[in-house]
């Protein structure tokens, strides 16, 4: 089975999926929490080395007020949790998006976790907090007139030197679970040719099966970055 090196996952449904058993929705994103450390530990068994989840986009702020404060503290426990996890997983922690937003004490527990996991060289985990793809692209290029005197000093590369995902290679599968299908501002220039994948799975219900059965898929499919296969480019050789 060809395994993707990176996969990204937008993780939705957590507030539908509680519903749906009579719970609160900040039951469901409690549950959708617990779930990422399982899926994680099931992606470095299969042999990715990279996850980037979507946790909080920039969007997610104009959700009631109570929500908001509820995820934020959810977020908050689990990096300060996270770090015991990382080590314990080997997993290296990085978390993108505009932090500026966060809290002083938010931001000062994704510094000491992206220090203390840094050592670590097993699975990397990238989780996206106030996220948006768009706001990434203009602080990208904000970054990038900075650093540029000229046009020619314009490139695909440099730009994504500015980008949050700097030094990641980018998605070779995108996987989004409770059955919407949009890429809702997420990692807009990254999946330029990345695989996507959807599934009426909610969140909290996606287990280590379900991922297996999205890279099963994403093994059959036939990548050509904007090329053709091979027999094609045969066939116009012949014509």
């Amino acid at each position: 089975m060809k395994i993707p090196k990176h996969v990204a996952i937008i993780l939705d449904g957590n507030g539908r999926w509680a519903k749906s058993k009579g719970m609160p929705r900040n039951y469901g994103h409690t549950m959708g929490a617990k779930n990422v450390e399982t899926i994680c530990k099931a992606a470095g068994e299969m042999g990715i080395e990279y996850i980037t989840m979507y946790a909080f986009s920039t969007e997610n702020w104009n959700r009631p007020a109570t929500e908001v404060e509820a995820l934020m503290k959810l977020l908050s426990n689990y990096l300060k949790n996270c770090t015991k996890t990382a080590d314990k997983n080997n997993m290296r922690v990085r978390v993108i998006g505009d932090i500026s937003r966060l809290a002083p004490e938010f931001q000062e527990k994704i510094r000491m976790l992206e220090e203390s996991s840094a050592k670590n060289d097993g699975l990397k985990l990238q989780i996206a907090i106030n996220y948006g793809a768009r706001d990434e692209m203009l602080r990208g290029m904000r970054c990038m007139f900075r650093d540029v005197s000229s046009e020619d000093e314009i490139t695909e590369a440099r730009f994504a030197e500015c980008l949050d995902t700097h030094g990641l290679p980018d998605p070779d599968l995108m996987i989004r679970t409770s059955g919407e299908q949009r890429l809702s501002n997420f990692l807009l220039w990254q999946f330029a040719y990345s695989e996507l994948y959807f599934t009426d799975v909610p969140w909290p219900d996606f287990t280590p099966e379900e991922l297996r059965r999205a890279v099963e898929d994403y093994s059959r499919r036939d990548r050509r970055y904007g090329g053709l296969k091979e027999d094609n480019i045969s066939c116009l050789k012949q014509d």
